[in-house]
């Protein structure tokens, strides 16, 4: 089964998730990454990213290779406004034809809630009724502990299954 982890992470915690999940799974992972980028400190992260992800907004990518020859898709994101990230939402408008027929999977970092509507809004903007499998963490670069781990690791066990 050919995996890959298409992520954005502007601080960091969603890259953590990323690459421990490309390490159990063999996952080839995808980083994203607007080309420009979205402010990383104070208010103005918040209220800019918010504001972005609720107009639903599409920056241009920097380049990137993904040849839609997956079995399955993780889709890792940070949680801003109750919602996806517009890096994400990107991606998926480019490479929707590759992504029809895959199995898709989803992970969220969040640190102020609204992560089930985010997977929900994910969930919907891909067109697909469920994924094979979500996951939900709070800041677990910042917050490493045993319980994300197990979460991780159930995750992939999950996906495994499949």
């Amino acid at each position: 089964m050919k995996i890959s982890a298409v992520y954005y992470s502007m601080s960091g915690n969603t890259k953590t998730v990323a690459e421990t999940i490309s390490q159990k799974l063999g996952a080839e992972l995808i980083e994203i990454q607007p080309v420009k980028e979205y402010p990383s400190k104070g208010a103005r992260k918040f209220i800019w990213g918010g504001m972005k992800a609720v107009m639903g907004e599409k920056p241009k990518l920097q380049p990137y290779r993904f040849d839609g020859d997956y079995d399955t898709v993780v889709f890792g994101t940070p949680v801003w406004a109750s919602s996806f990230t517009p890096p994400i939402r990107t991606f998926i408008e480019e490479n929707r034809d590759a992504l029809k027929g895959k199995r898709v999977a989803v992970f969220v970092c969040y640190a102020g809630g609204g992560a089930e509507k985010a997977i929900a809004k994910l969930r919907q903007f891909l067109n697909v009724e469920e994924f094979q499998a979500e996951l939900i963490l709070i800041d677990p670069k910042d917050r490493p502990s045993e319980e994300n781990d197990r979460k991780i690791t159930a995750f992939c066990e999950k996906l495994k299954l499949v």
